[in-house]
């Protein structure tokens, strides 16, 4: 059995919002397994918060950048916030995204691509940022769409600078229509998944693995009811359309009115929505805690 930690508690309890005594047991029963003890406390009833991550942000900037037809979106990742601020950085990762619509989103063809105004590799310029300013640095991903007729809206969140901010959005919508009005569409759509964040564009594209995840522990929580095997059944069905309208783009209720489902507004604009990417800056990065007052000690020499 793996030893439970007071970090891992600690962990456990921020992703979850359960009990500290609760996370603690959590892990106890499942051997130290974070996923199968946030399971463990949703089919228990005792997380707050099953489904939020508990991701640690990594420092640096979203970069988006457009064309006709054409939208791309990258992640540039530094070791701190002072360097998002630096104006050098922010110039890399806009021409990066600028770059992306040309060369697409495959990361080391974007990395082995000439950087602009240079002869040498984006790899190579962001090597030599390193040296100057002194933090690791790291393209970490990027997305690009492309559609034939339509339009490839972006969105900033909180934009430090147009282009470039912590959230960023890209909507793929296909048809015919005024850009202008397709543009407008789009960037509403970007506002809205930037708030919801989902998971999948349709009920198709959902995670298998995710559902049945999902299934397992509606079920679980259904059976607790003590009713018949039938009722449980639709009991987990309706539950079923209700995780799909939580975490499918097209399912959801669309933040701007409340009422309406994002398909039905898509449909009355006479559009298909072809695809949409959320970056979040540092989404999924762990960041090593440090010992501030120890770090001061270490670099002043005193023991």
């Amino acid at each position: 059995m793996a030893e439970v930690t007071a970090a891992m508690v600690r962990d456990l309890r921020e992703a979850t919002g359960a009990g500290m005594m609760d996370c603690k047991k959590a892990l106890v029963e499942t051997a130290g397994d974070v996923e199968a003890a946030i399971d463990w406390l949703r089919k228990k009833g005792l997380s707050a918060a099953a489904k939020k991550s508990g991701r640690v942000a990594a420092e640096g900037l979203v970069g988006v950048a457009s064309g006709p037809g054409v939208a791309s979106m990258v992640e540039v990742n530094a070791e701190t916030d002072f360097v998002a601020r630096n104006e050098a950085f922010q110039n890399f990762v806009s021409e990066v995204a600028g770059l992306a619509l040309s060369v697409g989103d495959d990361l080391e063809k974007l990395k082995a691509a000439t950087f602009p105004g240079t002869t040498h590799s984006t790899q190579e310029e962001l090597t030599k940022m390193i040296a100057t300013i002194g933090e690791n640095m790291s393209l970490r991903r990027a997305k690009v769409f492309r559609v034939e007729k339509g339009a490839v809206a972006t969105y900033i969140h909180n934009a430090v600078k147009p282009g470039l901010g912590k959230i960023g959005v890209l909507v793929a919508l296909e048809g015919e229509g005024e850009e202008p009005v397709m543009e407008t569409l789009g960037r509403q759509i970007g506002m809205h998944v930037a708030a919801t964040r989902p998971e999948a564009l349709d009920v198709s594209a959902v995670e298998p693995s995710a559902l049945e995840r999902e299934k397992a522990v509606l079920t679980e929580q259904a059976m607790a009811s003590g009713k018949p095997e039938a009722v449980i059944q639709k009991m987990v069905e309706g539950r079923i359309r209700k995780y799909y309208e939580e975490v499918v783009l097209l399912e959801q209720v669309w933040v701007h009115d409340g009422e309406s489902r994002v398909k039905a507004v898509v449909a009355k604009a006479g559009l298909e929505l072809k695809g949409f990417a959320r970056f979040h800056l540092g989404e999924g990065i762990e960041k090593q805690a440090s010992d501030f007052a120890a770090e001061v000690a270490a670099a002043s020499g005193v023991s």
